[in-house]
């Protein structure tokens, strides 16, 4: 499959760490518990403004009408235009040989009490008039609402400052509240990760009383033993399978290497015995390596490089009869990786065989490095297809013609690095064709690249 993309992860998914959720829920509640009070004591400010401005007006009416009818009547009793004022009441009479003089606001006025605006001082005032007319007088109360304003703007400060204060408590109330409700789910987070780091599922359940977290913790109960009784069958089926396989596949080695032993042999049957040998020993490795990622556990070994790569091209020897494709080593031969050979003669041999497949002429290069080993081709190139679906399982390159194959192989490939730590990268060749590169850890690759071949038995 001929596939370009960044190169996979390796490392395990980030997970939310216990402190980054709890404080995320936390938060969740604190804020819904200050967003709550802040809008109840806003609200129940506003309705306290507006309830005093009204009560605060009707009164000031109430009170200015009373006082212009006791005014007028005090008027009609010795016709003096000259009342003694209330306080910060202002008493006119008007006559009719005086209307003329009177501001032209006030003589649009009917009877009632008004909200008026004037200036004073050259400064801006407001106050509240009340409008008698009668039939030869008018009458005219004028009341200063500076000191009302002025009132006014204390109580709204006032109230700010309780709704500020109560925002606060509300505040306060949110995270002991949030605290407590907090302390159980990170009990259970706590719980959780401990079974996560001792591989051990223990009752989540009876530490927890019969509530929301209670039933949440009797769930993961009941997955965690349905998940345990899936490992188990899948422990015991790779257990079974592995057994199986290898038994006969110990039989077809032993029985090739007693024919392969004989000096009669004609070469024709030679060569297929040589072949089965070789798929024999292929299918061994693939077990081993399968067997690997299905526990998710490593196992340790020496690998020579150019051993594993002469092998590889030797088993590929019937493809290249098909094509006039040449397959070459070059690079440094004496690179050792600390890696079971299996595994990667498994990883490798996927990379060449792909390509291999995608090739139709020209040259596959196995190009040996200190730490890694590239596999370039001279084939078509990489589509954009191709690119997107990147080590996805089952997918088949858009070049692959009527080649076979279940589009796994990358995928393997993809999961054998994410369990040794290597890095695996597919990407455009400088001219044509794609390069793959195998990068393995710095612990696989030993700095001494001089040392002696480790023992093998392949």
């Amino acid at each position: 499959m001929r596939r370009s993309a960044p190169e996979p992860n390796r490392m395990a998914p980030t997970r939310p760490g216990r402190h980054r959720y709890r404080h995320r829920l936390r938060g969740r509640i604190v804020l819904s518990f200050f967003a709550l009070g802040l809008l109840l004591t806003t609200l129940f400010g506003l309705l306290a403004i507006y309830a005093s401005a009204r009560v605060e007006d009707q009164l000031v009416g109430r009170a200015l009408t009373r006082n212009l009818d006791s005014y007028a009547a005090k008027f009609y009793l010795d016709r003096s235009e000259i009342v003694e004022p209330l306080d910060e009441i202002r008493g006119m009479v008007v006559g009719p040989n005086k209307r003329a003089n009177l501001q032209p606001d006030w003589a649009e006025l009917d009877n009632g009490v008004y909200q008026m605006h004037g200036e004073q001082d050259g400064r801006p005032f407001v106050y509240r008039l009340a409008v008698r007319k009668d039939s030869e007088y008018w009458f005219f109360l004028a009341y200063d609402l500076t000191r009302t304003a002025n009132s006014r703007s204390s109580q709204q400060w006032i109230i700010a400052a309780l709704v500020g204060g109560f925002s606060l408590l509300s505040l306060l109330v949110g995270l002991w509240s949030a605290s407590k409700v907090i302390r159980p789910v990170s009990d259970l987070v706590n719980r959780v990760h401990a079974m996560g780091r001792t591989h051990h599922a223990s009752p989540l359940a009876q530490h927890f009383s019969d509530d929301e977290v209670g039933r949440l913790a009797h769930a993961l109960d009941d997955y965690a033993e349905r998940l345990t009784e899936v490992v188990e069958r899948d422990k015991e089926f790779n257990a079974d399978v592995s057994h199986e396989l290898r038994t006969p596949l110990m039989v077809i080695k032993g029985a090739t290497e007693l024919l392969l032993a004989r000096t009669d042999l004609d070469p024709s049957l030679q060569s297929r015995l040589q072949r089965i040998q070789r798929a024999e020993q292929q299918c061994s490795d693939l077990i081993a390596a399968l067997l690997l990622l299905s526990r998710n556990e490593r196992s340790g070994g020496w690998t020579h490089l150019a051993k594993v790569a002469e092998q590889l091209i030797d088993a590929h020897r019937h493809q290249l009869a098909r094509k006039p494709l040449r397959l070459r080593i070059e690079g440094n031969r004496q690179t050792f990786v600390t890696a079971p050979e299996a595994t990667v003669a498994v990883a490798l041999g996927n990379l060449v065989s792909n390509a291999i497949k995608y090739t139709p002429a020209g040259e596959v290069v196995i190009r040996i490095g200190t730490d890694y080993v590239e596999v370039v081709d001279s084939g078509p190139g990489l589509s954009q297809d191709d690119a997107d679906n990147l080590f996805r399982r089952g997918y088949r390159g858009t070049h692959v013609g009527g080649s076979q194959g279940g589009g796994i192989g990358l995928s393997i490939v993809s999961r054998l690095c994410e369990l040794y730590d290597w890095r695996i990268a597919i990407g455009p060749g400088a001219e044509r064709g794609a390069v793959a590169r195998l990068s393995f850890s710095p612990e696989a690759a030993p700095s001494d690249a001089r040392m002696s071949p480790p023992r093998s038995d392949r």
